[in-house]
This record gives C-alpha cells, sequence and structure tokens, in this order.
C-alpha cells in the first residue's frame, strides 16, 4: 500500500518506520528543515512543504494513494489535511495532541476516518506495563469506556464454567471470546472457560473493579499490551 504522512517528528516518523518495515511505501511531508533531513538520513522520500497546502500535498500524488496520515503537532494543519486527502478519495487520520475530551473527538470524528491521540494510547500502554498480570487494557473507548481482555487463569473464578454462567455488571459487556492461543470470535455462550482462554469485556470504569474481581479473582492484576 502507499502512504501519505504528514508531519515528519516524533510521531510521524516512527509510524513511516513501521509502515515500511511492513513493506509498505511511505512518503512524508514536512516544512521543518531538521526533520526533512532526519527523515531524508532515514532513508525515506520526503517532500518539504507545508501539509496544510494542497499544492505541496499534490506533488505527494494523493490520487495513487491509499491513506493519508496527519500526524502533526497542530490540529488545524492535521484537520485540513485530511480533508484535502479525503477529496482525493484517501482514507483519512488525524493526530490530536490535546487532552483527550469527548467533544473533541466528536467534533472532528464525522469528518475524518479515524482520530488518534498518542499520548493516550501510551499512557494506557504504560499503565498495563506498571499493573503487571493478567488484565490488559486494550483501549480507552471514551472517557467512562475500556476495552479490557482478560486471560483466564487456573485462580480465576470463571475457570470451569460456561460464558452463559458469566454474568457481568449492569455497565459492563462481554465482546469477544478467544480459545488459548486462538483468535478471538463472537463469544459462544455454551463455551466452558479454561486455562489460558481470553475474553475482552468493554466496561464503565466505575466497574472495572467488579469485573476484576468476577473474571480474574481480587488478586488478578493487568498485564501489558504490546500494541497501544
Amino acid at each position: 500500500m502507499r502512504f501519505v504522512i504528514v508531519g515528519a517528528g516524533r510521531v510521524g516518523l516512527r509510524t513511516a518506520r513501521v509502515l515500511q518495515e511492513s513493506g509498505h511505501h511511505v512518503v512524508l511531508i514536512e516544512q521543518d528543515e531538521g526533520a526533512v533531513e532526519r527523515a531524508q538520513t532515514a532513508g525515506f522520500e520526503v517532500i518539504e512543504g507545508d501539509g496544510a497546502i494542497e499544492e505541496t500535498l499534490s506533488l505527494a500524488d494523493l490520487d495513487s494513494a491509499d491513506a493519508v496520515g496527519a500526524l502533526t503537532g497542530d490540529l488545524n494543519d492535521n484537520f485540513v489535511a485530511c480533508m484535502i486527502g479525503k477529496q482525493h478519495g484517501c482514507r483519512t487520520v488525524m493526530r490530536i495532541d490535546e487532552d483527550y475530551r469527548e467533544e473533541i473527538y466528536r467534533r472532528y470524528a464525522g469528518d475524518v476516518d479515524e482520530v488518534i491521540y498518542p499520548e493516550r494510547l501510551g499512557a494506557i500502554a504504560a499503565k498495563n506495563a506498571l499493573l503487571g498480570g493478567n488484565i490488559r487494557a486494550v483501549a480507552d473507548v471514551a472517557q467512562n469506556l475500556q476495552l479490557v481482555e482478560f486471560t483466564i487463569t487456573d485462580a480465576s473464578p470463571m475457570n470451569g464454567y460456561s460464558l452463559s454462567e458469566l454474568e457481568l455488571p449492569a455497565n459492563a459487556r462481554l465482546l469477544a471470546h478467544g480459545k488459548g492461543k486462538a483468535a478471538l470470535t463472537i463469544p459462544d455462550a455454551d463455551e466452558t472457560l479454561e486455562e489460558g482462554d481470553h475474553i475482552v469485556v468493554l466496561a464503565d470504569f466505575d466497574t472495572l473493579g467488579d469485573v476484576r474481581s468476577i473474571v480474574a479473582g481480587e488478586s488478578g492484576r493487568a498485564t501489558a499490551l504490546g500494541g497501544a
């Protein structure tokens, strides 16, 4: 696939490296001379200029690009770059650097394909690493909701019970289940939970403690999520 990334700073350059290592073609757009030099030294094709200007973006041949990632530290520039990318049929991903607020997300989420906030994702990974154990936060869905993946252990209260017997609090929902190392699937009520199984739950922050007690037991702790 071919990607255009606006912004060759910390987030943009790291994203470009991951995409390139996966075999994709990446074009970076950056106006800071120092950042341009660093990206070029790293072997990337770089267009020097303002990625919020259509004339600059056109140099990246958006019509042949699969997606545009607007990953600068400027929210307004990111939004403009995404709107230009949309006009060329690209998938658009916009970075938000401010502290996550629901109103900011809602303001832009309808106009772009995806809004990301790297600092918050990094915080999730740090939280998981600090907690350790058999629970891992997958994502903060909103200010009051979190996706959490649990691994069933020998000491889990639900070990040996069927999914139909899993009674979660009112503000929690079972979304997926995976047997051992198998991929997660839609939960089957007749499946029995066994050591090594995984379940994913969407829960209100206020009920996470109750969910942890039900699934993992009072001593259950969280484990690191590599992708966060």
